[in-house]
C-alpha cells in the first residue's frame, strides 16, 4: 500500500527538521488552490469561480454522455382550420356568416365520409356556436326596423299625444266652463271638450316631432314613439294635422270664434315658442306656464263668449300652480335635462328655481282670497281651501330651505292632488248665477 507524503516525510526526517518539512508541505497544500485561481484571471480582471468550473464540467459531461441530454418532446402541429387560412379577419367573419351549420339528419348514412370530411365535421358545434354569437352581436349593433301593427297604433298615438297631459288640459278647460256664470250647456260643453282635447294632442305631437334628437339623450323621454322609431315622422305630423284642423274648427264654428282663436294661439305658443325656447333661455318656464293657463280661459269663453275677471283669475291660478309643480319635477331631473341640453331653472339657476316655487305657492293663497271678491265663489271657499294652500306652501318652504330630492318629490306629489281638490272646492263654493245673466253662450 502506498504511503502518504506526510508519512514519508515523518519517516525520513525526524526531529525539528521533520517538523519544519511537515509544516511547509501542509501550507503549500492549503495555498495551492488560491494561487491556481490567481493564474486563471481573465483580461477583464474578473475572477474565475468554482461555479464556472462546475458549469464547464457539466457542459463537457453532457456533450460526452448523450444520456444526459434532455429529450424535448416536439409540440404537435395544430390542425389547420379553414378559418385561419384567411388573409384577414374580415374575410374570416364573412365566411362564418355565409356558412350554414350542417344538421346531422342531412348526412347520408349509406356512405362513409372520407378523412377530409371527418376533419371538417369535427369542429361543427364550435362553428355553430360562433355563428350564433356573431349573428347575435351583429343584430344587437344594428338598428332594427320597428314593424307597426294596427293593434299597437292606439297606444302609440296616445303616447305621442301625451294622453295624461291632454287629460289635465281637458279637465282644467272643463273646470273653467263649469265655473263660468252661465247655464251649463251640454252640447257646447262636449264640443269644447273634444276640440280642446284635439288641439292638445296636436300640440304635443308637434312638440315630440321637434325634440326627437334631444329626447334620445334623456332617460325620461328616450322611450317615446318617435325616438324608438315605432312610427315615422310623417305619420306623426299627419296625426298632428288631423287633430289640429278639426279641433280648431270645432272650437271656432261649433263653440265661438274667441275660443277657437285661443286654441289656435295656444298651439302656436306651445310648438313655436315654448319648444325652441327650452334650449335657449329659462324664460321657457314662464312661457309654458302661460300655455297651461289658457285652457281654463277657453272653458270660460266657451260658456260666456267673453273674457271676464273670473276667467283671468282661473288662468292666474293655473299659472301659479305650474311653478311648484314643474320646478319640483325638474329638480329631480336636473341631470337628465342637462344631458338633453335643455336650459332649465333647476340646472342653471337652482336658487331661483326654489324661490319661484315658494313665491307661487304663496300666490295661491292670495288668489283664493280674491275668488269671492270677483264673484266667482262664495266667501266659504278661501276658508276651506286654506289648509291645502298652507300645506303646499309649507312644502314649498321645505323645498326652498332643504334643496334636496326628498323635499322636491313631496312638493311634486302634493301638487298632483292639490289642483283637482282646489278646483273641486271652487265648484262646490261657486256663486250662483244672477237672473239677468241667464243666457246661452254667445256664438
Amino acid at each position: 500500500m502506498a504511503a502518504s507524503p506526510h508519512t514519508l516525510s515523518s519517516r525520513v526526517l525526524t526531529g525539528w527538521v521533520g517538523g519544519c518539512v511537515w509544516y511547509l508541505e501542509r501550507r503549500a497544500l492549503q495555498e495551492s488552490p488560491r494561487r491556481f485561481l490567481h493564474l486563471l484571471r481573465n483580461v477583464n480582471q474578473q475572477w474565475v469561480t468554482f461555479q464556472h468550473f462546475n458549469f464547464l464540467r457539466h457542459m463537457y459531461v453532457t456533450r460526452l454522455n448523450r444520456s444526459f441530454n434532455q429529450q424535448i418532446k416536439p409540440k404537435p402541429e395544430p390542425v389547420p382550420s379553414p378559418f385561419l387560412e384567411k388573409a384577414s379577419l374580415d374575410e374570416a367573419k364573412t365566411e362564418i356568416y355565409k356558412m350554414r351549420p350542417l344538421s346531422p339528419p342531412s348526412l347520408s348514412l349509406s356512405r362513409k365520409p372520407n378523412e377530409k370530411e371527418s376533419i371538417e365535421l369535427e369542429p361543427t358545434p364550435v362553428i355553430e356556436g360562433s355563428i350564433a354569437v356573431g349573428t347575435e352581436t351583429k343584430e344587437e349593433k344594428q338598428w332594427k326596423e320597428m314593424k307597426l301593427r294596427v293593434d299597437d297604433l292606439p297606444g302609440i298615438l296616445a303616447r305621442l299625444s301625451k294622453i295624461k297631459l291632454t287629460a289635465l288640459v281637458v279637465s282644467t278647460t272643463s273646470a273653467g266652463f263649469a265655473l263660468a256664470p252661465a247655464p251649463f250647456d251640454w252640447p257646447c260643453f262636449l264640443l269644447t271638450f273634444v276640440g280642446t282635447g284635439l288641439a292638445s294632442c296636436a300640440a304635443n305631437s308637434i312638440n315630440q316631432f321637434f325634440e326627437v334628437p334631444f329626447d334620445s339623450n334623456m332617460n325620461r323621454t328616450k322611450n317615446r314613439p318617435l325616438v324608438r322609431g315605432q312610427i315615422s315622422p310623417l305619420l306623426a305630423v299627419s296625426f298632428a294635422a288631423c287633430c289640429a284642423v278639426p279641433g280648431v274648427a270645432l272650437l271656432t264654428w261649433g263653440v265661438n270664434p274667441l275660443t277657437g282663436a285661443l286654441g289656435l294661439f295656444n298651439i302656436f305658443l306651445y310648438t313655436c315658442c315654448y319648444t325652441p325656447l327650452k334650449r335657449i333661455s329659462i324664460a321657457n318656464t314662464w312661457v309654458g306656464a302661460v300655455v297651461g293657463a289658457i285652457p281654463p280661459l277657453m272653458g270660460w269663453t266657451a260658456a260666456t263668449g267673453s273674457l271676464d275677471a273670473g276667467a283671468f283669475l282661473l288662468g292666474g291660478i293655473l299659472y301659479s300652480w305650474q311653478f311648484p309643480h314643474f320646478n319640483a319635477l325638474s329638480w329631480g331631473l336636473r341631470e337628465d335635462y342637462s344631458r338633453g341640453g335643455y336650459c332649465m331653472m333647476s340646472v342653471t339657476h337652482p336658487d331661483l328655481c326654489r324661490r319661484v316655487a315658494l313665491r307661487h305657492c304663496l300666490a295661491l293663497v292670495a288668489m283664493s282670497a280674491a275668488a269671492p271678491a270677483l264673484d266667482v265663489t262664495t266667501w266659504t271657499f278661501p276658508v276651506i281651501a286654506l289648509p291645502i294652500n298652507l300645506y303646499i306652501s309649507y312644502l314649498g318652504f321645505r323645498f326652498y330651505r332643504d334643496a334636496d330630492r326628498k323635499s322636491s318629490r313631496k312638493l311634486f306629489f302634493c301638487s298632483l292632488w292639490h289642483l283637482p281638490l282646489f278646483l273641486l272646492l271652487m265648484l262646490t263654493c261657486k256663486r250662483p248665477a244672477a237672473q239677468g245673466d241667464a243666457g246661452g253662450p254667445q256664438s
